[in-house]
């Protein structure tokens, strides 16, 4: 059995890891709320343009932008992957990554090229070990992204689409279903169609001014922006709630460890006490 001093100093230790995984779920449980908040705020803005899009994708206007030409044959894949910059937040990022993966696997098994764009730092390390064809990417967001950091690396997805170096591309990130849940997803971003967008048959008649051109254009990639933006927010979202529940979960189990180090200690010391009287008692009757 391990000493007491060595032991008195493993408690102190777990005590100490206790003190941060608190701190730690406190933060993640305020970043949560303004993560959650900033979500919320912009899901109706991702919600009316995406109706926008999908009636649009009904029309049938006198330019047909080439987000909206489904290709003859898939060639090669762009997937836009959405990961934390920070790890300790459980099997966040470890899901996300496992789901992308298994997609590249089966496209690669096709015979199709995959390039790939991972937004956020775990993702892009990840990505880099495994020896992907990156394209772009983007990390350091912080707690509060912004769609101006995001236009960047999309824009090279999405020229790389237009120019027909990528036939289709797909977005993969964390859906915030509650604190508790959050989904790994893979949505198809390009090409659009009206039955992806989830809009009824029927035809849609559009006056465009100052013409269908350079409306469709401006509306197709701020809907694709919009798109990445969203599944950035819900990643943060569901990473900050990740991490809450992570670190309290740490939090519980120094809390078990520290009473089992305590009992054991208690054990030592009696062990001790009684060992000193056993000898104290043996010396005195020794001498009388």
């Amino acid at each position: 059995m391990a000493g007491s001093k060595e032991i008195r100093t493993k408690i102190k230790s777990v005590e100490n890891t206790r003190k941060i995984t608190r701190a730690m779920e406190m933060v993640a449980a305020a970043k949560m709320r303004k993560a959650q908040d900033r979500m919320r705020a912009a899901r109706p803005y991702a919600e009316k343009i995406r109706n926008v899009a999908a009636h649009l994708s009904r029309a049938n206007p006198e330019y047909k932008h080439p987000f909206l030409v489904k290709r003859e044959s898939i060639k090669n894949v762009g997937m836009i992957v959405v990961t934390s910059d920070k790890g300790l937040c459980g099997g966040l990022n470890t899901n996300v990554l496992r789901l992308a993966i298994g997609n590249m696997k089966t496209w690669e098994g096709e015979g199709k090229g995959i390039t790939v764009c991972p937004i956020g730092n775990k993702g892009f390390s990840f990505m880099n070990r495994m020896g992907a064809n990156v394209k772009s990417h983007l990390t350091g967001l912080g707690d509060t992204p912004h769609i101006e950091k995001l236009i960047g690396a999309v824009k090279v997805m999405l020229d790389a689409y237009v120019a027909g170096e990528i036939d289709a591309i797909y977005l993969s990130y964390n859906h915030f279903v509650n604190t508790m849940k959050q989904e790994p997803v893979v949505e198809q971003v390009l090409p659009l169609s009206g039955e992806q967008l989830g809009t009824s048959e029927g035809n849609w008649d559009y006056i465009y001014e100052p013409d269908a051109k350079q409306v469709v254009d401006e509306l197709l990639v701020r809907y694709i922006e919009s798109l990445v933006y969203q599944a950035v927010v819900e990643n943060m979202a569901s990473e900050q709630s990740s991490r809450m529940v992570a670190m309290k979960a740490a939090s519980d189990n120094a809390k078990s460890v520290i009473g089992e180090l305590k009992l054991v200690y208690n054990k030592a010391r009696q062990a001790a006490i009684t060992k000193e009287i056993s000898e104290i008692v043996g010396g005195a009757a020794a001498i009388g």
